[in-house]
């Protein structure tokens, strides 16, 4: 795949240095501040995002939890979090990512809490809920945050390191849970990730300063910026692949892959949460490898938008790899899932590139915004399918598991068809509205 320019925004103009730096000067240590802290942050809300797969099998002893109910329950967090995401990219590019990351936390905190205290499934829902909103900044904030103080041309690598640290929580929320499920409840973690949310906003709040950002716009103003974005051809170029590679990926992740190693490989509790582990130490690996190869092959001529659309298809095939029950080890082929459904954040670092710098915050969250969406419609739709065959011994058929995965399958070629299309020749139908 090939990639032209067909939006008709003009270059982003992006000072390439923090504030009171040159772009010849080495990175500061404050830098080096930004990225760790705010990379941080995206850790607690994925570990947020995974923890109701651990939590799994105890909702559903504890309150009779089916399929439908369990997908509804752990979809609320990205219903939450897709709801905020406009709202928030207004508040990212009008306050700026420290500010509104640090007071967001402390709505994740409150909704940790209600999840711990809830008696039942109205509870848990509004927990879920309001955790997911107070989350709704982490990645967008830490995108933002980098681009005020880090040259572009280090996009693809820093935005794969933040995605790599935040993968550590679909580590944690593999075996490390596991455990600490062993010694004490779910209730329990639930208080201490609350307790976690608010140091996290706390260390926000002192510990990183404010970039500077230039001028500021009205209420209406950022609201036509917001517009723009959603009507723009470099927008939708990548959006379509990039919300389903990124909704299957989480989705599965983050709840329905424990099913589906435990019903169609015959994995046990302990092996699943292994191979829990193996996808987020993966993911980890292809944030940060992708990243660096995309530098490097975008100076050898391979652009990035291609190089993003080669990950995202190769998801695909690891897909009908696993569907296929190929004679590879079950580590590998995991594995490979976790590298290659990681690779849609490189989309993030081609609309950095697409958009001037007062939009890069609402640009982002309306792409996160979208993969959001994605992965509620399809933690809601996998529970709601499954229930369509009857469970035997709280498992699934495989062949239910192999008919859900084959038509997300199939709507993920015809999202890569698009995407290269749209990249090799398809910008003339693609005009500004």
């Amino acid at each position: 795949m090939t990639t032209t320019s067909s939006s008709s925004l003009p270059p982003a103009p992006r000072a390439s240095a923090p504030p009171t730096a040159t772009a010849t000067q080495p990175a500061s240590p404050v830098r080096w501040r930004v990225l760790a802290v705010f990379s941080l942050g995206f850790l607690v809300s994925y570990i947020f995002r995974g923890v109701n797969l651990g939590f799994a099998p105890y909702l559903t002893r504890e309150l009779s939890l089916s399929a439908a109910d369990l997908g509804l329950l752990t979809s609320f967090y990205f219903l939450g979090f897709a709801c905020a995401q406009l709202p928030a990219g207004l508040m990212l590019d009008r306050f700026g990512p420290r500010r509104t990351e640090a007071v967001m936390l402390v709505f994740a905190a409150a909704g940790a809490w209600c999840f711990s205290q809830a008696g039942g499934m109205a509870g848990l829902a509004a927990g879920r809920l309001l955790v997911g909103v107070g989350v709704s900044v982490c990645l967008g904030a830490a995108i933002q945050a980098l681009a005020l103080w880090f040259p572009l041309s280090r996009m693809p690598l820093l935005n794969g390191v933040v995605m790599a640290i935040g993968g550590l929580g679909a580590v944690v929320v593999g075996t490390p849970l596991a455990w600490l499920l062993s010694v004490m409840d779910w209730r329990g973690v639930s208080l201490g990730l609350a307790g976690l949310s608010l140091a996290m906003a706390l260390l926000l709040w002192f510990g990183v300063p404010d970039a500077r950002r230039q001028g500021q716009q009205t209420l209406g103003e950022q609201w036509r910026g917001t517009v723009r974005i959603l009507r723009s051809a470099a927008f939708w170029r990548v959006a379509p692949l990039t919300l389903l590679n990124q909704g299957i990926f989480l989705a599965v992740q983050t709840l329905w892959v424990g099913a589906f190693l435990r019903d169609v490989s015959g994995a046990g509790q302990a092996a699943a949460a292994g191979l829990v582990s193996v996808i987020g130490f993966a993911m980890m690996a292809g944030c940060v490898g992708s990243g660096w190869a995309a530098r490097y092959l975008e100076r050898a001529g391979l652009s990035l938008y291609a190089f993003a659309g080669l990950g995202m298809t190769g998801f695909i095939v690891v897909q009908l790899l696993i569907m296929a029950g190929v004679p590879l080890p079950a580590p590998w082929l995991w594995a490979g899932y976790g590298v290659c459904g990681s690779s849609g954040i490189l989309t993030y670092a081609v609309l950095a590139r697409s958009f001037p710098a007062s939009l890069i915050g609402r640009a982002t969250t309306a792409l996160t915004l979208l993969v959001f969406l994605a992965t509620f419609a399809c933690q809601v739709g996998i529970g709601y399918v499954l229930d369509f065959w009857p469970a035997v011994g709280g498992r699934y058929p495989a062949v239910a598991h192999l008919w859900i995965w084959g038509g997300l399958v199939l709507l993920q070629l015809a999202a890569a068809a698009w995407y290269a299309w749209a990249g090799r020749g398809g910008r003339a139908a693609l005009r500004e509205a």
